[in-house]
């Protein structure tokens, strides 16, 4: 049994959907599995990871674990309950900002996300790593612009990203909970292409038949007004990484298809298949 934390979201959803497909046993940790909608054949139970006591009924049975955590959540109460369960299997949906082999890790990014990667290392688990920097689905914030306009207002118009499809990263999740051969890996997943945001806008209008364009803004302001309702380390982090790209091609790597065996989605691909999010 495979077990998915995080399935009611972007990444957990479209691996439960593409483990379904192959014919794989999925369960699906949810706190309201009356609103987790998943696709029928999902075993979905309730559970908290900040509730420990609900963590062992959920973990019976379970062999491998599709992990993505919300920034921040500590999962040490989850990990001692799979180390319980016998859990042979972790993979862990981390971030690219980490920095292998550094004493410290450059930002609050980077060091939660190095600090979950050694917490699954210490279970005895067989792990596996995917590393994201800015995936596609980041582009879903335009849409509260675009009911008002054809214009996306925001910092750093040249940052670049070569961002990858959510169904890539579930079909490579996917792949490595049910192979051999990806134990102790890290693999970096990126899209097929390296993007400015206003590349990004560019497509996206396309695909929605609006001349968008992007008009860049000071980042100070944004960071502030973020930092409002945001974790401040945070924002400033996620801006940092944004700002470091300015003017320097993203790196695009061919690890999708190497493991899925099929070319990796194009953020064309991505905004069709998204073209109701934005109506």
């Amino acid at each position: 049994m495979i077990l998915t934390i995080g399935a009611t979201a972007h990444f957990g959803r479209q691996t439960v959907e593409t483990l379904l497909e192959a014919g794989e046993p999925v369960r699906a940790l949810t706190r309201d599995p009356n609103a987790a909608n998943l696709p029928p054949g999902a075993q979905v139970v309730r559970g908290d990871l900040a509730a420990p006591e609900t963590l062992a009924p959920a973990l019976d049975g379970v062999t491998s674990v599709f992990l993505v955590l919300p920034y921040g959540l500590d999962p040490a109460a989850f990990l001692d309950a799979a180390r319980e369960a016998g859990v042979r299997r972790i993979v862990f949906l981390s971030s690219g900002a980490v920095v292998d082999g550094a004493d410290r890790q450059p930002d609050v990014i980077a060091q939660y996300h190095h600090g979950v990667e050694k917490a699954i290392a210490a279970t005895g688990a067989d792990w596996t790593f995917l590393r994201l920097f800015f995936p596609a689905i980041n582009a879903l914030s335009f849409g509260m612009q675009l009911t008002g306009g054809d214009v996306i207002r925001a910092p750093y118009a040249a940052a670049t990203s070569a961002p990858v499809h959510e169904r890539d990263v579930a079909e490579v999740a996917a792949r490595v909970l049910t192979s051999d051969g990806h134990a102790g890996r890290i693999y970096d997943l990126t899209g097929p292409e390296s993007l400015t945001q206003a590349d990004q806008a560019a497509v996206l209008g396309q695909a929605l038949g609006r001349p968008l364009t992007f008009e860049e803004l000071d980042d100070q302001p944004v960071r502030e007004q973020m930092g409002r309702f945001m974790d401040a380390d945070f924002v400033n982090a996620l801006f940092d990484l944004m700002a470091a790209t300015v003017g320097k091609p993203a790196v695009v790597n061919s690890t999708v298809e190497e493991i899925t065996g099929r070319p990796a989605r194009s953020f064309a691909q991505w905004a069709a298949d998204h073209t109701a999010d934005f109506a």
